[in-house]
């Protein structure tokens, strides 16, 4: 194919993730890759220094090209799971390297009471693990980073166990008494650890696990609907409210840094100045002080996932006699939106209750009367904590809730470890005085 052939091409891809097959004599496919974006990611293939940014493989591969065919996905994530599945089916040539390379990443299965679901490089399974206790295994996949990425993100969807979980039995047999990981006060574990959830219950999580991981959506959603009209007709409301965020989640895939990666690659081979990505950003609010002393506020700043320390800021509230978070909370917020040279947030989390979420809109509506932060209005969640200051419920939109619940809940944590440390600074100055 010429340069023009692949221009035409590329001008009539639509500007959607997918994944793209370049197609030899008789159709045969030469090469399976995955696109954040189809057209650019085609248009990149009729660059002049083909060879020095892909490589004398592509090079060839692209000169035996007839024509280019492409399968459209919901969201990045898909597409990286679907060039995955394509090509250990196909196993066209040029995919050859990618396919073979045991430095490369899988997605482990175990084979137990419980799953556990491991991230592993190639050269490790079979080693670290035996196979014959390995239920399945999803690669190899290249792109390290962003399959950490598609299994924090899937992990969100469906909760599951992974080498720090150890089950509520397991530990009983040992003389312990059932401890929650981490990652179940922070809603990734199910709570195998706990005993909360049945191996039945689990396995059906495994299950929907596998048919995202082999590309099958579709079955996966009608199993799903199903298990929800069951759990209706036995009027198991909660239940089938929880698989009806499961479906709106999987509807939604939130993939912002596989976006970002995509578009790291992407500008690789079109241009620094071709693509640029929205950074998704949380801020959250804590208060401290001892007993209406030393009074602090802070903010920290959660970007695409990711703590940016550098956008932290600390508040010593000066408008606030005696204890009352409440109004040191309006008054950090009231501070914090003044600069208008600050990048505006997605989401804002405040720690307690509903009333600190509607001091919290009331700012942010005032402000934006005013027309400081324009249109955009930041959405707004409340952590509750109970009497040992835990985390038992969050307060806001469900479908904010249930996509960013692991970021709202670090944030939050680190907002409180923030502001903390900060309290603890101005104490210990004013009692050294």
């Amino acid at each position: 194919m010429t340069i023009q052939d692949f221009k035409k091409i590329s001008q009539k891809l639509p500007d959607l993730p997918g994944v793209y097959f370049f197609l030899g004599p008789k159709k045969k496919i030469l090469y399976i890759g995955k696109a954040t974006s189809l057209r650019d990611r085609v248009k990149s293939y009729f660059s002049k220094d083909i060879v020095l940014t892909r490589g004398a493989l592509v090079e060839k591969m692209i000169q035996d090209t007839k024509s280019i065919d492409f399968r459209v996905t919901g969201s990045v994530l898909e597409a990286l799971i679907l060039e995955n599945n394509l090509i250990k089916k196909y196993q066209p040539h040029a995919n050859t390297k990618e396919k073979d390379d045991k430095s490369f990443n899988h997605v482990i299965i175990t084979r137990e009471k419980f799953p556990q679901v491991l991230l592993m490089r190639g050269k490790n399974v079979g080693r670290e693990i035996h196979q014959q206790f390995i239920k399945y295994d999803f690669g190899p996949y290249p792109q390290g980073n962003q399959l950490k990425e598609a299994l924090r993100i899937v992990r969100k969807i469906f909760p599951f166990r992974d080498n720090r979980c150890v089950p509520a039995k397991e530990q009983i047999a040992r003389g312990g008494t059932p401890r929650a990981c981490f990652n179940r006060q922070i809603g990734l574990c199910p709570g195998v650890c706990t005993g909360e959830i049945s191996e039945k219950e689990y396995a059906r999580t495994i299950n929907h696990i596998r048919l995202f991981f082999e590309g099958k959506k579709t079955s996966l959603i009608k199993s799903l609907e199903k298990q929800m009209a069951q759990c209706a007709k036995k009027q198991e409301f909660e239940k089938a409210g929880e698989i009806k965020r499961t479906l709106f989640a999987l509807a939604h895939i939130q993939d912002v840094s596989l976006i970002k990666e995509g578009y790291k690659d992407a500008r690789y081979t079109v241009g620094a100045n071709s693509i640029k990505q929205k950074v998704f950003r949380i801020e959250a609010y804590d208060i401290s002080h001892f007993g209406g002393k030393n009074m602090t506020g802070a903010m920290i700043v959660l970007e695409n996932g990711e703590l940016n320390k550098n956008e932290y800021r600390k508040f010593k509230i000066k408008t606030v006699n005696g204890s009352n978070d409440v109004a040191a909370l309006r008054e950090v917020l009231e501070r914090r939106f003044s600069h208008s040279e600050w990048r505006i947030p997605d989401v804002i989390v405040v720690d307690g209750n509903d009333v600190q979420k509607r001091v919290a809109e009331e700012v942010v509506k005032k402000i934006s009367a005013n027309k400081s932060l324009g249109k955009f209005f930041p959405e707004i969640v409340a952590v509750v904590k109970n009497e040992k200051h835990k985390p038992q419920a969050i307060i806001g939109k469900p479908e904010i809730v249930d996509n960013y619940k692991k970021e709202i809940l670090l944030a939050n944590n680190e907002a409180h470890r923030f502001v903390i440390a900060y309290h603890k600074k101005l104490r210990s100055s004013f009692l050294s005085k």
